[in-house]
């Protein structure tokens, strides 16, 4: 005997649910309908449940989708707007709380407002959260609980969030036209060699030897391409596989950086990415009173380079050991000398904090020019390695053709 669990409608539109016990779904079935009423639905109780369980776990899946680091923007200047306005903490995160779409950051956020309505104070609550709010989010928090000053910190908060998505958007729209093209070079190239090249082979059947190199080479490459195109997949699929858990490694990622500050179109670009990062992190960490090892070891994790994290973890024992910070960077070439010299005047000055801004806002600048000068040379470049590549292949397919009709004419 099997339990079945059904759900029937009543003569007067009512509808029941209820188990029944039989041998067969056929049975189960008979014997619900024998009860008048009609049958709406009918299945295996551990079914049913084994559904339910299936459709929770879908859930759970569409649930945990974290928040992005613009839903982490947006959620910051919405505080700071409420708490100017005079509203406490708990009831702008309540409120913020029931305006978010994400359900994993709303979750997040009402356990934060949980936290500290038990009396926890806001930044304890933030660090609860290491993977929504980085440690440099919860320090300014933390240095503007201390100090008082806490929507001007989130407004300071809100200002280095922007920065930060705009500079992303930055690269990202950098690299979109190249990599358009250059799918669109490798997939001409690809159709060329395994639809159109094939055409002409049967024109050159016995001829072989009147063939030229490149036409040779090509045809090679085309009958490759055509017969063994399972193993080209496996193969690439294999590279790139080992090459993503290679640079996950420590020696790998440390190769992997070396080898970004060489590239000759790329590397201006991301040197003022990182010195912008890094100089930003610190100037804002300093100017809202965050203690300068904590600075140093926050910048140090932000820097998104294996090299630069070095440089700053390097600074920061220095400067635990008693020195300044601008004598260990002049030993690192990371970083141009006249910053260094920058950096150094403002530690004489009092002023370091604001001197890592105006850096900071300088290198800023010059990656968004920077990033449109690569952009400009990419794309004719791009353009030129097509059209070579294209007209390598045409000429490989016209030249034997113009020389056997001359031997033909002689």
């Amino acid at each position: 005997m099997h339990t079945y669990k059904y759900e029937m409608r009543d003569a007067g539109g009512n509808i029941s649910t209820g188990m029944v016990q039989a041998d067969s779904l056929s049975q189960a079935s008979a014997a619900v309908s024998g009860q008048g009423g009609y049958l709406l639905n009918i299945a295996p109780a551990n079914g049913m449940q084994k559904a339910q369980n299936l459709l929770e776990g879908l859930r759970n899946i569409r649930v945990e989708s974290g928040p992005s680091l613009k839903d982490v923007l947006n959620f910051t200047n919405q505080l700071a707007v409420m708490i100017k306005a005079g509203i406490n903490v708990r009831t702008a995160i309540a409120g913020i709380a029931e305006q978010v779409s994400n359900a994993k950051f709303k979750e997040i956020l009402m356990e934060i407002k949980d936290n500290v309505e038990s009396g926890q104070p806001f930044s304890e609550a933030l660090a609860r959260h290491p993977k929504i709010f980085s440690p440099l989010y919860v320090n300014m928090v933390r240095a503007s609980e201390m100090s008082g000053n806490f929507a001007h910190m989130l407004e300071r908060i809100v200002s280095y969030l922007t920065q930060q998505i705009e500079t992303r958007s930055m690269i990202r729209g950098a690299m979109v036209y190249p990599t358009i093209i250059a799918v669109t070079a490798i997939g001409t190239t690809i159709f060329l060699l395994t639809f159109v090249l094939p055409k002409f082979t049967t024109m050159f059947e016995g001829k072989e030897h009147l063939l030229p190199g490149p036409t040779t080479f090509l045809m090679n490459l085309s009958y490759f391409l055509r017969t063994y195109w399972y193993a080209i997949i496996v193969f690439i699929g294999c590279v790139t596989t080992g090459m993503v858990f290679w640079v996950r490694t420590p020696t790998g990622r440390d190769c992997w950086d070396r080898f970004k500050l060489k590239i000759p179109l790329f590397k201006s670009m991301l040197r003022a990415l990182y010195i912008t990062r890094g100089l930003n992190t610190m100037g804002e960490m300093i100017n809202a009173g965050v203690p300068m090892l904590d600075t140093l070891k926050i910048t140090a994790d932000v820097s998104g380079h294996s090299q630069y994290k070095k440089m700053w973890d390097d600074v920061c024992v220095s400067v635990q050991q008693g020195n300044k910070i601008s004598s260990q960077l002049g030993h690192y070439e990371l970083l141009p000398s006249n910053v260094v010299q920058m950096i150094s005047a403002g530690e004489e000055s009092g002023k370091l904090g604001e001197v890592m801004r105006d850096i900071a806002d300088f290198y800023a600048k010059e990656l968004k020019a920077t990033i449109k000068a690569v952009t400009s040379m990419i794309e004719p470049l791009m353009i030129v390695i097509m059209g070579v590549v294209v007209g390598f292949i045409a000429m490989s397919i016209i030249l034997p053709i113009f020389k056997m009709s001359s031997l033909v004419k002689s």
